[in-house]
């Protein structure tokens, strides 16, 4: 058999336990007496552990709201006897007293919740009460802090310090600091509603009436200094006895009263206002300008703003000043040192902000289009550069000066237009030896290739081809012509006419002794080559003459062919005039003047001397060799006086040109779009021809609707029949 054991149970007390009717009472006076003894800093003698124990019997014994109460009603009246203490107080001993009583108050509340943990820990989540510690913080902030005769006073002592301190009075940083964590301690509620407001407040009073008085007496630099150091100083006032999340809002503070409230008078200052900082280059202004203008909603944008604004109007006055166009090489200089000038600032002041070098390229473009011949003039600076002016440079010097010219030469809408002008003054350069450096030269076709694309380039590189072809020809003829007997030996380049700028020219009349051994040459090449035509381009090519002058000084002198042809007339006459020369050698008259002034008025290279003397030429002048020209050279290099830049004649001859050039790549460019498209309106064939001819020239919309007009007439494409707007294209 199994026995089953019953479960165990505990009985409730089968009798009434009795406790005594005073209990709450006894405990109670125990305790109070406790919390005064701490309140008076006689803790010492205390036995925590005991009043634990008493607190914790009271609320064992349900006596948890009575305790509550009682503690509540204790610290209140301990805290008006600290509020009657502090108010007492007098002058700078408030602060002091204040904190002293807040230290005191501090450590009182720590002990009490020591012996209240068990009420802490069981009635008071229960119940939905306040901790003990909270309670005392809060019973302070209502006691003392928000008390009537405290509350304003102690906002106008902290605001008085700062103000002083603002000044330049040294303070009481440490009391401060106490003070302001006493106030974070009792809740960031309480910080800002009774200290980090009204100090905001205040500050933006201050702040507005400074900048007032600043802004009339100082110039745009020491002002943002100004700004500059009171932002500082609010730093670090922040860092020292404040709370932290204040930083950003006296910051914010500071910026509005001080910098975007005088935002355009600042920038437009005169005399010392952006336009000024960048003229004089005060990087230094610049930096801090850019510094402290980020800090608020559209202050860089102002800054690009009126940088822009500059920029295109110093460079509309420089390429439309008819002084600075007189020297092309002097000009594109200028707009090299504009450029290195305005980088520096954006990459050493704007932390090259690539919004910043974004605008200072689009006044750049704006205004470099401004004037048609900045792109012949680009050209001629490159020549100058390539032909003479980089010889003593090493390679480096002369990639960064390439590289400069390539960004000017980004910036130009009529790239083809700088194409025209560069291909004749490569040809010069090529034609005459007078390049610097072959690796320059190729290096320059390069970047071209890299910017434009292989099409741009071809012709160019056509040009370079046509040179090496030459001299081989040239060696070719040498050694298959033994029988040449005195000749003049010549050196032949052979221009393929769609590589070279050649244009044509009326051969003129050569010498005799030139005249056979070319013709001997002419018969050579067309024999070896069927089907092809040569004509002599004489306007182009070099030679050196050996001179004996009559006070027996020989010379080498290395002339044009144009200048050639004169001097051997003198071989047979002691004098000829203008008009004797201009029949014998049939050279176009502009030509042989430009020739005959390099001849006969340039000082250390005049060979011929001119009757009457005067600095033009004229139909009736008469010219002698020169018997008393001497040189401390043997070898004598004439140039020929030619104006850099073109004439107006001729600036319009080339612009024809160009215009007739585009005719063709426009046409293909609308071909190539309605073949994909088949069906497009007017506007939208207009901007697609625009966006696809922009890295090369930028098209007329007239001259683009002209040749919609020429393809229609020879029926590439045609107008739709119901809406006349629209194009069709005809396969």
């Amino acid at each position: 058999m199994s026995s089953r054991k019953k479960p165990s149970r505990i009985e409730p007390f089968r009798h009434k336990v009795e406790t005594d009717p005073r209990f709450f009472e006894k405990a109670w006076r125990k305790l109070d007496d406790a919390i005064r003894e701490i309140y008076n800093h006689n803790a010492s003698g205390l036995s925590f552990e005991e009043l634990y124990r008493t607190a914790y019997n009271l609320v064992l014994h349900k006596h948890g709201p009575k305790l509550y109460d009682k503690l509540t009603e204790n610290m209140e009246d301990h805290l008006q006897e600290m509020r009657v203490s502090i108010e007492a107080a007098q002058g700078g001993l408030f602060l002091v007293e204040l904190q002293r009583k807040w230290d005191d108050h501090n450590k009182a509340l720590q002990m009490i919740r020591d012996i209240l943990m068990y009420m802490d820990r069981v009635f008071i989540p229960t119940n939905k009460k306040t901790p003990v510690f909270d309670l005392g913080l809060n019973l302070w902030r209502d006691t003392i802090v928000r008390s009537p005769k405290i509350h304003g006073r102690l906002l106008d002592t902290l605001l008085d310090l700062i103000h002083r301190e603002r000044t330049g009075e040294v303070i009481n940083r440490s009391l401060m600091r106490s003070t302001t964590k006493m106030l974070m301690d009792l809740g960031s509620s309480v910080y800002q509603d009774d200290f980090e407001r009204p100090f905001l407040e205040v500050s933006a009073s201050f702040y507005s009436g400074e900048s007032q008085k600043f802004i009339e007496c100082c110039s745009c630099g020491e002002y943002l200094k100004k700004a500059q150091q009171r932002l500082d100083e609010e730093a670090e006032r922040v860092s020292q006895y404040m709370d932290a999340k204040t930083d950003e809002k006296i910051t914010a503070v500071v910026v509005k009263e001080m910098l975007a409230n005088h935002m355009q008078r600042l920038i437009l200052m005169e005399n010392s206002g952006l336009v000024n900082m960048l003229v004089e280059d005060k990087y230094e202004d610049l930096t801090m300008m850019y510094s402290l203008f980020q800090r608020f909603p559209d202050g860089h944008s102002t800054i690009k703003s009126v940088m822009n604004s500059h920029v295109k109007e110093t460079g509309k006055d420089m390429v439309m000043d008819p002084e600075r166009l007189k020297d092309p090489v002097d000009f594109v200089q200028r707009l090299l040192n504009e450029k290195d000038k305005y980088d520096s600032i954006v990459t050493t002041s704007f932390s090259n902000d690539k919004s910043f070098q974004n605008a200072l390229n689009s006044s750049f473009e704006h205004f470099i289009n401004l004037n048609n011949r900045c792109p012949e003039f680009i050209s001629l600076y490159v020549d100058d550069k390539l032909r003479k002016g980089m010889k003593e440079a090493n390679e480096e010097d002369v990639e960064t000066v390439l590289d400069k010219v390539m960004m000017l030469f980004r910036y130009l809408q009529e790239k083809d237009l700088f194409e025209k002008y560069y291909k004749q003054h490569l040809a010069k350069r090529l034609l005459s030896g007078k390049a610097a450096s072959d690796d320059s030269e190729r290096s320059m076709l390069v970047k071209l290739k890299t910017e434009c694309g292989y099409q741009f380039t071809s012709k160019l590189e056509g040009m370079f081809n046509d040179l090496k072809t030459s001299h081989d020809t040239t060696q070719r003829f040498y050694a298959g012509t033994p029988d040449l007997g005195d000749a003049p030996t010549i050196s032949v380049q052979i221009l393929t006419t769609g590589s070279w700028p050649t244009q044509p020219c009326n051969t003129c009349n050569l010498p005799p002794e030139i005249l056979g051994v070319s013709e001997m040459f002419r018969g050579f090449y067309l024999g070896t080559h069927n089907g092809r035509r040569l004509t002599w381009q004489t306007n182009m090519g070099t030679a050196d003459i050996k001179a004996v002058f009559g006070n027996g000084s020989k010379h080498e002198l290395n002339v044009s062919t144009y200048q050639m042809c004169v001097l051997m007339l003198f071989n047979s006459a002691d004098c000829l005039s203008y008009r004797d020369i201009e029949q014998t050698t049939a050279i176009p008259s502009a030509d042989l003047k430009r020739c005959l002034q390099s001849l006969a008025l340039v000082k250390g290279k005049n060979v011929l001397r001119k009757e009457p003397m005067s600095r033009d030429i004229s139909d009736d002048d008469n010219f002698f060799v020169n018997d008393k020209f001497t040189s401390k050279l043997f070898k004598v290099k004439i140039g020929t006086v030619a104006t850099q830049k073109e004439s107006e004649p001729e600036k319009m001859e080339t612009r024809q040109r160009v215009e007739e050039d585009r005719k063709p790549q426009i046409e293909a460019a609308i071909v190539r779009i309605m073949k994909s498209r088949r069906v497009l309106d007017h506007n939208s064939i207009v901007t697609e021809v625009t966006k696809q001819l922009q890295p090369r020239f930028m098209p007329n919309p007239v001259v683009i609707k002209k040749r919609v007009e020429s393809l229609i007439e020879r029926e590439f494409l045609e107008r739709d029949k119901t809406d006349r707007k629209l194009y069709r294209y005809l396969a």
